[in-house]
């Protein structure tokens, strides 16, 4: 297939008509029902182009209405009502009522309470930083100012705006339906591309002055440590650095495209290596200096560009130059490509300015890095800073260098939720934070264990030499907890990869507050820490010390109305209620609603390079039905043949096309009336991207089945439908039960039956679990021994033993926990009478 022009970037960005409603200088784009384009022109030129952000304005023309009284219009459609003078934007004479369940009435200029976007670089961060805006809101009404952005030629080359008085906004009028706000974003702006697989997985980064022999070793280490890794990332130092030693003194060496030799004698054989290992390989950018005459692709540079190379002129970087931005491609960064580098680390240092006022360097270089690395058919990926509204088409996001503190931790899984308010979900942090602060055994672990429950997890530190993300490099308890983290990262990419599919297809983030799902419950937006992760699973990162007398980190959450469990632990809790939830060190609070299905690899140290495992472990959770699509692949094909973003246009809103993915389907499902666990068949039949035949392992969250062993498990074959019985095994295990299975056609499917009509989650005694609490805690014995008397009294019932507890005057520490689960699961209070076994005796 023929390469297309690098700057080919397929954009509508011309609205329909009809949707148009315009004067002299003022003109409406009704874009949806809910969303307003409204722009000022003095001069009566209005921009047509596409912009950074809006790169598709050609919607299908929702319905409204126009009323034109002379000196005042008015457009209506089902959720707004603009009254508006026709004069220059002002709060006066510009006005909008919002429709629907959400009343409000917006003036222009008035401020609402964003529930904000992101920012473009956490930098010197230690804790907090502000956001910028997204486009929701809690008053329902939110504004995208789109006057100063860069645009696109219709040939797709940069453009600046017009000069003159002029104004380009947007306004999202949705009230709380803050998903359909996202898609209209989405619509106009375009969606997430498709990330390769081998993103979900871990990254390997240190800026550290690394050769090839310690780089090597560090690979082997992981290795036999069982430590899997997809990324290797090499910093800046892959290239010359140093001043007066490898480059010319006085020069500054962020800048540099030729390989150390010293470090890395043999740059083809080490990347070689790395590949070898099923590693992808991205190297660091600082593009701010151009291409210098000691670097080894400067002569055939400055002869493109028409430089004299005896005359030592810099091929100085400058991204408003078509003829620069060709040789920075084709001969700079596609020679390295050849060599066996991936995709590219963007980092700093080019500013916001350039020679053309509007256009930033960093949108720049994100989009055409972005477009020329997705030529062919190779799946286009960068890792670069947040650009603005529209960002979300070139991931993945490097957020930058936090300071190495528990605030700076505590700020990272609320920053990332935040992020998908503007469509940008793919944020990489530096887990484990990148400077200065202090070392922190604890808190290293828990970085480690929220980068498992974030979008990407790459390790990272800087380069002083007592800083490192090595798991060996902490203490023994530390190191075993990074190692099983990381490994369980490995097992999760089943599930993640179907959640990157589905953000693709259905502008559908990974992560997302907990507020999109539950607007109207106040304590939604109370727990910015805690977040959906994809469709089946609630994450709240513990981002505190523990606590120094239960040994448990903390934190709080809010439950939504359904029956949860606690995927690793097997508690039940109740929903519709405020949580405190206490975890040891080897422990993060995921949360799964009754009916969920999560897909994890069933190896325990999955492969480098996250191929399409052999063995599958469904989580299943009983008490609803539920269904999950498993959503594979070979790796091949891109959002668009050409690597550019081919809308279609489908009810109304605009999706980039998939039709170059081959995507592999295993639909699982339960329902509840039966107890029934269906598996497969895998679709297409016989895909080669999948195995021909997969061990599978089914563990019941929170459910022992009734009888002895599950009543029956099948196999029905696609071609006669005839179902045979299957080999398998049920084991008990610490958070339920584990259905063990032989190997099965993936053409065929699984018939699993609980042997029970309306099964439930368990209804466990929570006082092993207290016992075991108060047991590790660093405590008064003898009132451990108090404590446990009263929960163990007989014929008291539970809230006879809450009220003994609270008036013990204990710690709130010590109370919090225990009572977390003796009142997690109402069933036990309703059926246990309050008495639990002797546990003394039982230990």
């Amino acid at each position: 297939m023929s390469r297309p022009a690098r700057y080919d970037f397929k954009t509508r960005p011309v609205a329909h008509p009809e949707a148009l409603v315009a004067g002299d200088k003022y003109r409406f784009t009704v874009l949806t029902d809910g969303l307003l384009r409204f722009e000022w022109a003095e001069d009566g030129q209005f921009e047509d182009r596409a912009s950074t952000f809006a790169i598709n304005r050609k919607l299908a023309v929702p319905d409204f209405y126009v009323w034109d009284r002379g000196d005042l219009l008015e457009i209506v459609t089902k959720r707004f009502h603009v009254v508006y003078n026709k004069k220059k934007f002002s709060a006066e004479g510009f006005v909008i009522h919002l429709k629907g369940s959400v009343s409000a009435k917006w003036t222009y200029g008035q401020e609402v309470s964003n529930l904000g976007g992101t920012t473009r670089t956490l930098d010197g961060a230690n804790g907090r930083r502000e956001l910028g805006p997204g486009v929701l809101s809690r008053e329902g009404i939110a504004v995208l100012k789109d006057t100063d952005s860069m645009l696109f030629e219709s040939d797709g080359w940069i453009a600046p705006r017009r000069s003159g008085e002029r104004s380009d906004e947007y306004v999202f009028m949705y009230g709380h339906d803050y998903r359909d706000a996202m898609r209209a974003y989405f619509a106009v702006s375009g969606s997430q591309p498709l990330l390769p697989r081998f993103a979900m997985g871990n990254w390997w980064s240190r800026y550290h002055r690394y050769d090839e022999k310690e780089y090597m070793e560090l690979q082997d280490h992981l290795d036999k440590d069982n430590v899997p890794l997809n990324v290797a990332v090499v910093d800046m130092d892959w290239h010359l650095v140093r001043a007066g030693e490898e480059i010319p003194p006085g020069e500054n060496g962020w800048t540099g495209y030729t390989w150390n030799k010293k470090l890395f004698p043999d740059p083809d054989a080490f990347l070689k290596k790395l590949h070898d290992r099923n590693l992808r390989v991205t190297l660091n950018l600082h593009p701010a200096d151009g291409i210098r005459y000691w670097e080894n692709q400067y002569e055939e540079v400055a002869k493109y560009l028409g430089i004299d190379p005896k005359s030592k002129k810099p091929a100085s970087f400058d991204c408003t130059d078509k003829k620069f931005i060709d040789a920075y491609f084709d001969i700079v960064h596609h020679q390295h490509e050849e060599r066996g580098v991936d995709f590219w680390w963007i980092d700093w240092q080019q500013g916001t300015g350039s020679k053309i006022p509007g256009v930033d360097p960093l949108w720049v270089l994100n989009h055409f890095h972005f477009l020329d690395i997705g030529r062919g058919r190779q799946r286009p990926l960068i890792f670069s800073r947040f650009g603005g509204p529209g960002a979300q088409r070139y991931q993945i996001g490097f957020s930058g260098d936090t300071i190495i503190t528990w605030e700076s931790l505590d700020f990272q899984p609320e920053f990332t939720a935040t992020a998908s308010n503007i469509g940008y979900g793919w944020w990489s942090n530096d887990i484990g934070g990148h400077t200065h602060g202090y070392k922190d055994d604890e808190l290293a672990t828990r970085w480690v264990q929220l980068g498992c429950w974030s979008p990407i997890l790459r390790l990272h530190s800087d380069n002083n030499p007592f800083n490192g993300r090595e798991p060996w490099r902490f203490d023994v308890e530390a190191c075993q907890i990074m190692e099983e983290t990381l490994r369980l990262r490995h097992r999760l990419i089943p599930y993640l990869y179907t959640m990157n599919a589905r953000s693709a297809s259905n502008d559908e983030p990974l992560i997302a507050p907990m507020y999109w799902d539950y607007p109207e419950q106040n304590e939604a937006y109370n727990v910015p820490n805690q977040y959906r992760f994809g469709s089946e699973l609630i994450a709240a990162p513990i981002t505190q010390p523990r606590d120094k007398i239960t040994q448990l980190g903390v934190i709080k959450a809010w439950l939504p109305p359904r029956r949860y469990v606690d995927i690793w632990t097997g508690v039940v809790y109740d929903g519709d209620r405020e949580q405190q939830l206490h975890r040891p060190l080897t422990q993060t609070p995921v949360l799964a609603p009754e009916g969920a299905i999560v897909p994890l690899d069933g190896a325990w140290r999955p492969k480098s390079g996250s191929p399409n495992p052999e063995t599958l472990e469904v989580l299943v959770v009983v008490g609803a039905d539920g269904s999950f699509d498993l959503i594979e692949d070979d790796g091949t094909g891109t959002n668009a043949d050409d690597g550019g973003f081919q809308m279609v246009e489908s009810e109304g809103v605009t999706t980039e096309s998939n039709e170059s993915v081959r995507f592999v389907h295993t639909p699982i499902t339960y329902k509840q009336s039966t107890g029934v666990i269906n598996i497969g068949p895998t679709y297409p039949a016989d895909d080669p991207s999948v195995p021909k035949s997969r061990e599978w392992k089914v563990r019941l969250i929170a459910h022992t089945p009734s009888s002895a062993s599950v009543s029956e498990i099948r196999c029905v074959t696609t071609s006669s439908k005839r179902a045979k019985p299957l080999a398998y095994r049920t084991s008990p295990v610490d958070n339920g039960t584990l259905i063990t299975l032989n190997a099965v056609p993936t053409n065929q499917s699984i018939i699993i039956e609980l042997g029970t009509s309306n099964p439930q989650l368990d209804v466990l005694d929570p006082l092993p679990r207290i016992f075991e609490l108060l047991d590790r805690a660093s405590y008064i014995l003898d009132r451990k021994n108090d404590i446990f008397n009263v929960l163990n009294r007989e014929g008291d019932s539970v809230m006879k033993k809450v009220a003994n507890l609270q008036n013990m005057n204990l710690e709130a520490s010590i109370l919090n926990a225990v009572l977390e689960l003796l009142l997690a699961d109402s069933r036990y209070s309703e059926s246990s009478k309050g008495r639990g076994e002797d546990l003394f005796d039982m230990c």
